[in-house]
């Protein structure tokens, strides 16, 4: 099995897609389907589905909602961090609140990661 594709994940990812969240909507349409880099939606890596994966910045991006805060909420996040930086992939985090609020912020996060990581590929 490849580790970065785990097939039985697959069809939960596709669900996934179909079923964005309100804030993963608003960041993919308002700005990440645009980038000049491609990314993926509901990318499986591993054992886990990322929300969003730039392969050629290693770069995972993840919404934390409710869910993140409870203690096996961050127990698993802690894991597949850890998994990923195995991996070499970078992995940023923002809350659904960052993308309420501070929308262009995130935004602006993200660039500079990416203008950050462009060098190093």
């Amino acid at each position: 099995m490849n580790e970065f594709h785990n097939q039985k994940l697959r069809p939960f990812s596709r669900k996934l897609r179909c079923e964005m969240t309100k804030e993963e909507r608003h960041l993919w349409y308002d700005f990440l389907k645009d980038l000049s880099v491609t990314v993926n939606r509901q990318k499986v890596l591993g054992g886990y589905i990322a929300d969003f994966y730039i392969a050629s910045r290693k770069i995972v991006i993840e919404l934390d909602g409710s869910q993140h805060y409870t203690e096996p909420g961050k127990v698993t996040d802690q894991d597949r961090d850890a998994w990923m930086c195995d991996k070499g992939i970078t992995v940023l985090r923002y809350t659904n609140l960052q993308i309420q609020r501070d929308f262009e912020a995130v935004c602006s996060d993200i660039l500079q990661k990416l203008k950050d990581t462009s060098s190093v590929t």
